[in-house]
């Protein structure tokens, strides 16, 4: 798979092609687990446990590509390590259809972990390089993650209405997410330009400097990924087992992704107003209110309130956060995105298998849910220090 170098970088194709790429790894790589797992849940069946297991088992994957993303080996093939991860997410997605045990899933959805992390930090290190300060082209290329999680929520409802109850039609929203995300890869091959700008191009980034701004940003980052995660796997199961029905399962992580697809640009002029670190703040604490809500408001607005609460944080938060963190190290700022990346990578692992474990004692994701809004809430406190010395 090669693709010539083009210096005449168009930066639309750039901010469509980024998008295209979180669409296909985030947005399906990653979180169609989220309205596939009540499906899944019922027709294999799983237990709260192992659904947390599989999840774990994709951010651990998530947290390996992060750390093995951060050293200078992939210097240069950025454009080809992406594109093969992105193949890679597709193909994944099919194993998922045509498997049956709880370890294949953990194993497929370790791997993908893998590849989800690969496509993010080496297509955004593309397409924010070339990007500069293009708000535009970054709020597009980010956007494309809401833009994927209402896809695959669409595809789930559709398949849904087309079998009848029960049975496995769990297979067929993995096998055609897996499609869809094969679709998504050639536009990206098509689009995304191959070679890094021109001041991209030296050789491995120094080591990383750390000093008390970035590793506040840094531990902040990991707690979000513990605090958002709980919300983000479960709350399609959680409507599904408040008896919502499948009329609000659908619109929860529909509306999820539709938040999520517009929140940067919602959020630009607040960032630009008050700065980078005052509205990352800000949308923790938000998302803390989201998750509250998930589990104190009635049925059916809690999973509506949760979902769209959280599509209008998380995935601002978390490309302010690696804003924020390139800020802060400037000479090195791929290692900076990619140690960030793993602190959030693990708080992802230890979110779920939380949750999952107190889920199946309590009989519910409330006690989880409240210890993701109180870990949020640390998350905010611990960035007032330093908001002075970011943008």
């Amino acid at each position: 798979m090669s693709k010539p170098h083009n210096d005449a970088v168009n930066l639309t194709a750039v901010a469509i092609a980024g998008a295209v790429a979180m669409a296909a790894a985030m947005g399906f790589g990653r979180f169609s687990f989220t309205p596939i797992l009540p499906g899944m849940i019922t027709g294999l069946p799983l237990s709260p446990a192992d659904a947390g297991l599989i999840a774990a088992g994709n951010f651990a994957g998530y947290l390996f590509g992060a750390v093995l993303a951060a050293y200078g080996w992939a210097t240069g093939r950025e454009w080809l390590i992406a594109l093969a991860s992105l193949l890679a997410t597709a193909l994944l997605l099919g194993a998922m259809g045509i498997s049956d045990s709880v370890p294949a899933f953990i194993a497929i959805r370790f791997l993908a972990g893998v590849a989800s992390a690969f496509v993010l930090i080496f297509t955004s290190s593309l397409v924010l390089g070339y990007a500069g300060g293009n708000d535009h082209v970054q709020s597009t290329h980010f956007g494309g993650v809401g833009v994927g999680i209402a896809v695959s929520s669409l595809m789930v409802a559709v398949i849904a209405a087309l079998l009848p109850p029960g049975g496995q039609g769990w297979r067929l929203d993995w096998l055609v997410g897996g499609l869809i995300t094969l679709a998504m890869t050639l536009v990206v091959w098509r689009l995304l330009p191959a070679s890094p700008p021109a001041a991209g191009r030296t050789p491995a980034e120094p080591k990383l400097a750390w000093r008390l701004p970035l590793a506040l940003v840094t531990l902040s980052y990991g707690l979000f990924g513990f605090g958002y995660v709980i919300t983000a796997t479960f709350i399609v199961a959680m409507a599904r087992m408040g008896a919502a029905g499948q009329t609000i399962e659908f619109l929860t992580w529909f509306l999820t992704g539709c938040t999520a697809a517009v929140s940067i640009f919602a959020w630009q002029p607040a960032m630009v107003k008050f700065g980078l670190a005052r509205v990352y703040v800000t949308g923790l604490l938000v998302q803390a209110g989201g998750v509250l809500a998930s589990v104190v408001l009635p049925l059916p607005a809690a999973p509506l309130v949760g979902g769209m609460l959280l599509g209008a944080t998380f995935i601002m938060v978390t490309a302010y956060g690696l804003r924020i963190g390139r800020h802060l190290a400037p000479e090195s700022p791929r290692r900076a995105l990619a140690f960030m990346t793993a602190a959030f990578g693990l708080g992802q692992i230890v979110g779920p298998l939380t949750a999952g474990v107190i889920a199946e004692r309590t009989g519910s994701f409330t006690v989880p849910s409240l210890l993701a809004a109180g870990a949020l809430f640390v998350c905010a406190a611990l960035i007032v220090p330093v908001c002075r010395r970011i943008p």
